[in-house]
């Protein structure tokens, strides 16, 4: 049966720019269909970890019906990468082979800025509620991790989010936590609709939604170093933290109601 959060996989063919964002240093890359998108590598910074976060968190906004571009998986072969001049990027690439994340690239866009663009109540709820749901701590003022394209706004960048799994251990005690950065969300002021969104995106994602989200996740990118868990069981503590934050979600809206 069709999972309806099934990516697309594309090869990658050609690296064109490195975009030095922090440490993660994506890149702007062609692949195979002849699209250009802003890749991000397993070998960079968190390493996989990043591209589960930056996987869930695009599925889930894609689920809430938020716009954001494409995601896909990108796959590098091991050839590729080996006349590239700058070393670090050499390793970088050489270090990723095999699946990657990418994002389709908006070619036009320009980066939000809340001085220049208002944002409806609704909208803001919205996105404050899924930030405050995925512990997203990437989306203040200093860095807004949106885009304006064709006059709509576009959510990009969640590799920050789901941050309990670098500390698995608490993940229980994470799933219930209240989320106090999202004091900082640069579309709080305007989030005056919480409760109402609450009501309607705990409808929508159900269950099953929840599943099949974390059931995109590559196999490969749940063998971890630091620990002995499956693959199997490391998908089951995804599906449990998002189902367990789901259903106590009165707690992050409380506490973003009240940092307003």
């Amino acid at each position: 049966m069709k999972n309806n959060f099934d990516l697309r996989t594309v090869n990658v063919t050609r690296y064109i720019t490195p975009l030095r964002e922090g440490g993660s240093l994506p890149a702007l890359a062609e692949a195979d269909d002849d699209f250009k998108y802003v890749l991000k590598f397993k070998g960079a910074g968190h390493g996989v970890k990043a591209l589960i976060a930056e996987l869930i968190g695009g599925q889930i906004a894609k689920a809430l019906k938020l716009q954001l571009p494409e995601l896909v998986f990108a796959n590098l072969d091991e050839a590729f990468g080996r006349s590239e001049g700058d070393e670090e990027i050499q390793d970088l690439l050489q270090g990723s082979q095999g699946l990657n994340l990418a994002l389709h690239f908006l070619s036009g866009s320009i980066t939000f800025d809340p001085v220049v663009t208002t944002v409806d109540d609704k909208l803001a709820s919205q996105i404050v509620w899924l930030d405050a749901y995925i512990t997203n701590v990437d989306r203040t003022f200093r860095n807004t991790n949106m885009l304006i394209w064709h006059k709509e706004l576009w959510l990009i960048d969640h590799g920050a989010c789901l941050y309990f799994h670098h500390s698995w251990n608490n993940w229980e005690q994470h799933a219930k936590s209240p989320f106090a950065l999202i004091k900082d969300h640069v579309l709080l002021p305007q989030a005056s609709l919480l409760k109402e969104v609450d009501a309607e995106y705990k409808a929508l994602l159900t269950n099953e939604k929840l599943e099949e989200i974390v059931n995109t996740i590559p196999e490969e990118w749940l063998v971890w170093e630091d620990t002995e868990e499956t693959p199997e069981a490391l998908r089951n503590v995804y599906l449990q933290f998002l189902q367990t934050r789901l259903n106590n979600s009165k707690i992050f809206v409380n506490q973003a109601q009240n940092a307003r």
